[in-house]
């Protein structure tokens, strides 16, 4: 990339970066009667802190009895001085103590409000950005970015504005003590301000590139976590260990340049500085010599240039985090710049229950390329039963998707009742669809919350009613906590059986008008297929229902079986008509394979 189009997409990025982080101190606007006063308390503190090297100064002159000049009235009495001194540090201490309450309050509620917003909008985005984002990755963005953003904005800043509040007000002092002094010390700022413009820059790239890494770690960690049963069952603990390894290895050579950086820096400044610090001294200790300086004066200076020279030297490490919080900014920015699912704020109405599906094509936005679904018609009258059966891949799952709403069909329409999907609200769609699908997630919480989970607010007694038509109450009521079991995470605690059964109950809660059965009991044994067999025969009765299944023998009963091949429907009929077709078929072949 050439230099030019580099340092303007980095000055891009910085503005975009500023935005950011102003978006962000919105959420500490919401509380501006605590955060406002706590900003003035902040800029107060700054000013008192500009009074100490005054005032010791001062006190230091004290034994000087030659006092002239405009300093002449304030050093008349070192007792006056003191008192003084120590009036100030109060106030200050006391204004502090305001300020930090302050800030802590206004931006622990602000943090919160933000994550929450951060996680509404998160749950808005469309499946196909949860299947292009890795979960670890999204949850670092809440947890870690977050958290360096109010870090930036409670801590960074503050710093930021009291450091130039003394280092500005310590510019007026020495200026006003001798303009020749503070021009002879201003010597080094263009080395300094210039030094401080080139290492800002690389330690922001090198700050935001440790973030990556320390997010890919963590990605490592979550999956590792969710995954641990395949990692055991492979015993792939050491390849886990390595690949987190690798990770962090990356993570900790990053943060480890970064850190040479700054310390480079900060060593060097300091170097800078206090050795301008001690030209300065011995400078200005030939003007008192001279007599053109007082010493008291000089004294009053140095103390002054100390100040100023602590607050530049401080900055650098400001900027690389201030740095770091932009960055943090900018993920999360690219976050809320997603484009939420569409949300029709219609009133939602009752679904009959009629599916027309025409002409419908679809390709993952991943893989345009790859054309999963190919002009797919058919249609479901209120109270069918319809299933789709063919191999791996042919669609099938996709299919349900995009029947939930999850994408767009890329040509086509599904309509429900006669209405297009685009034309209905899909919270109100959903809540009329429940599906059953092969692998059932559960939550971590007890089999209740579970249960509750397909239509929240429903009393214990319905719960109970639902699990029971289930065919799941006598297991539950088996467990020594009955309903109140923990079902541990993604429901490992329970059998495959006993999870779907859960999942037909909350179906079963949420009374659906469509049901859809994404092999809900292909991987079950015999003894649980038979009970879960049972209760889903119960959860079907006056439900439009479709049926995606590899056993073939669950589906003899359907009033439609449509086989799906390489994304489309390739044959369509009953059990009976399908097998009496005098050529040899695609389902014919499949219930013949089953059969050997």
């Amino acid at each position: 990339m050439p230099k030019e189009k580099k340092d303007s997409k980095d000055k891009a990025a910085k503005r975009e970066g500023m935005r950011s982080a102003w978006r962000f101190y919105g959420y500490l606007f919401r509380y501006k009667k605590i955060f406002l006063p706590s900003l003035l308390a902040l800029f107060l503190t700054a000013a008192l802190s500009l009074a100490f090297p005054f005032l010791m100064g001062a006190l230091i002159g004290e034994g000087n009895s030659n006092n002239t000049g405009w300093l002449a009235p304030i050093l008349d009495s070192r007792h006056y001085t003191v008192l003084a001194l120590f009036s100030v540090l109060a106030v200050q201490a006391a204004v502090a103590y305001w300020r930090i309450r302050g800030f802590v309050t206004s931006g622990e509620r602000a943090l919160a409000d933000a994550r929450h917003d951060l996680f509404r909008h998160l749950v808005t985005l469309p499946v196909g950005y949860f299947n292009e984002h890795r979960a670890g990755e999204l949850s670092n963005r809440i947890s870690s970015d977050l958290g360096m953003i109010r870090d930036m904005l409670l801590t960074t800043v503050p710093q930021f504005v009291r450091h130039t509040v003394i280092l500005i007000g310590g510019l007026i002092a020495i200026f006003l003590l001798s303009t020749k002094l503070a021009l002879f010390t201003l010597g080094v700022l263009p080395v300094v301000i210039l030094l401080v413009a080139i290492f800002g820059r690389k330690i922001r790239g090198l700050s935001r590139e440790a973030q990556d890494e320390l997010a890919a770690a963590n990605v490592v960690i979550e999956e590792t976590v969710q995954g641990i049963s395949s990692v055991k069952s492979f015993a792939n603990e050491v390849f886990e260990i390595e690949r987190h390894k690798k990770s962090l290895d990356g993570f900790v050579d990053s943060t480890l340049k970064a850190g040479r950086a700054r310390a480079f820096f900060v060593s060097f400044i300091i170097f800078v500085l206090f050795g301008a610090i001690a030209t300065v001294a011995w400078f200005g200790s030939g003007m008192v010599e001279s007599g053109s300086l007082t010493p008291d004066a000089f004294s009053t200076f140095i103390l002054y240039a100390i100040f100023v020279g602590a607050s530049m030297g401080s900055l650098p490490d400001v900027f690389g985090q201030l740095s770091k919080g932009i960055g943090a900014t900018q993920r999360l920015r690219e976050l809320l710049d997603e484009r939420p699912e569409r949300m029709n704020v219609d009133e939602n109405e009752p679904l009959i229950g009629r599916i027309d599906v025409k002409n419908l094509g679809f390709a993952y936005p991943s893989r345009p390329e790859s054309t999963i679904l190919d002009g797919i018609n058919f249609e479901v009258r209120p109270g069918q039963r319809v299933a789709f059966v063919g191999s791996s891949g042919a669609g099938k799952s996709t299919l349900f998707q995009l029947m939930q709403g999850f994408y767009e069909a890329d040509q086509g329409e599904i309509a429900y009742d006669g209405r297009a999907i685009m034309d209905l609200p899909l919270k109100g769609l959903r809540q009329q669809i429940s599906i059953v699908p092969q692998e059932v997630l559960l939550f971590g919480g007890s089999i209740l919350d579970n249960i509750r989970y397909g239509r929240p607010g429903a009393s214990e007694d319905e719960i109970r009613d639902a699990a029971r038509k289930a065919n799941a109450h006598e297991f539950i009521e088996s467990f020594p906590e009955g309903y109140e079991t923990t079902v541990g995470p993604r429901g490992v605690k329970l059998s495959g059986g006993q999870r779907q059964r859960i999942a037909i109950a909350r179906a079963i809660l949420a009374d659906p008008r469509i049901l859809l059965l994404d092999e809900a009991t292909s991987a079950l044994d015999s003894q649980s297929e038979k009970l879960v067999q049972e209760a889903l025969e119960r959860l079907m009765v006056g439900r439009t229902t479709l049926i995606i299944a590899h056993r073939l023998a669950t589906v003899r009963d359907c009033d439609q079986i449509h086989v799906l091949q390489n994304g489309k429907i390739v044959e369509s009929g009953t059990h009976e008509g399908l097998m009496n077709d005098s050529e040899l078929g695609v389902y014919q072949l499949l219930v013949r394979t089953q059969m050997l």
